[in-house]
């Protein structure tokens, strides 16, 4: 495509939804936001916000309901906690709490009614103003060793659009998640997006690469977004808006790419996949992997 595509406005603000009421999780998310369940010892959250800092985008904007005060109290500055840590010289643990706090420039509107991930979005656009962004899904950790989102920064840069992440998955998994038809572009990991469909019905699905939680979209999006009725779950889809993006010309913020996402990607999004990525970056973490693999090799074998 177009290189004359690189004088667009850049990217520099993330969009991070958080305020879906975690019902997969319950009794644990009944008074605590599943964004806020660690993944060893980090809230989830704090890893998908560190991706867009880690991308470049400083200006994080988090969306949340009234019942996600933790999080906000997450991000900010806990001073009875450090001076206590301080008084004890416990430098480490005092890092340790003053980094959430530091990492980027956090911002928060509420979405009053859940409306879906689509409605979502549109109470971001007071903040996000005529610039892409990017949109983060908490549900989905991606590997810091693998550098998804810059990329799709890049493919935006040089396409212009939208760009979805895409991920290939075995055929019955496709129904779980959206779906993308796809067409070849000259570049090996970039494809153009013909069509999306929502958690198609089994055996209907485009093809098997699936959307997974990252996306960066043009501003068009918002008034596509404000014209969008609902549609499946009777909620506002951002699938639907990209869809509709994907038919329109370039000019008027139209188009649609994909990356090809081959990389490590960690699923929270419901209770078995969670314990999966509890499992996953306790054996990788260098200060736990010398016990909790010994350990867990010894207790899978004993295991009838």
């Amino acid at each position: 495509m177009a290189d004359d595509v690189a004088e667009t406005k850049a990217v520099t603000k993330a969009v991070i939804p958080a305020a879906g009421l975690g019902t997969r999780f319950l009794p644990a998310t009944k008074a605590t936001p599943k964004e806020m369940l660690p993944v060893v010892d980090k809230p989830a959250i704090q890893y998908v916000v560190e991706e867009a800092v880690a991308a470049g985008l400083h200006d994080v904007l988090l969306i949340t309901g009234r019942s996600k005060v933790s999080i906000e109290n997450h991000f900010d500055r806990a001073y009875e906690l450090e001076e206590a840590l301080a008084a004890k010289d416990d430098t480490e643990r005092l890092a340790q709490v003053r980094e959430s706090s530091e990492l980027a420039a956090v911002h928060y509107v509420r979405q009053g009614d859940p409306k879906g991930l689509g409605h979502a979005v549109l109470c971001a656009a007071q903040h996000v103003g005529d610039a892409p962004f990017a949109v983060l899904l908490g549900d989905d950790l991606i590997d810091s060793r693998d550098p998804l989102l810059p990329r799709m920064i890049e493919v935006r840069q040089r396409y212009g659009g939208s760009v979805v992440a895409l991920m290939e998955v075995d055929p019955e998994q496709v129904s779980q998640y959206g779906s993308a038809a796809i067409t070849p572009t000259g570049e090996a990991d970039v494809v153009t997006v013909t069509d999306l469909v929502e958690k198609p019905v089994p055996g209907s699905a485009p093809s098997n690469w699936i959307l997974i939680g990252r996306y960066v979209c043009d501003p068009a999006v918002f008034g596509v977004l404000r014209e969008t009725p609902p549609g499946r779950g009777g909620e506002i889809q951002l699938t639907d808006a990209l869809m509709t993006l994907a038919g329109r010309k370039q000019a008027e913020g139209g188009g649609v790419h994909g990356v090809l996402f081959h990389g490590r990607r960690y699923d929270t999004g419901n209770k078995l996949d969670y314990l999966r990525t509890l499992v996953q970056f306790a054996c990788e973490r260098s200060d736990l992997a010398e016990d909790i693999v010994p350990w867990l090799r010894k207790y899978l074998d004993s295991l009838p």
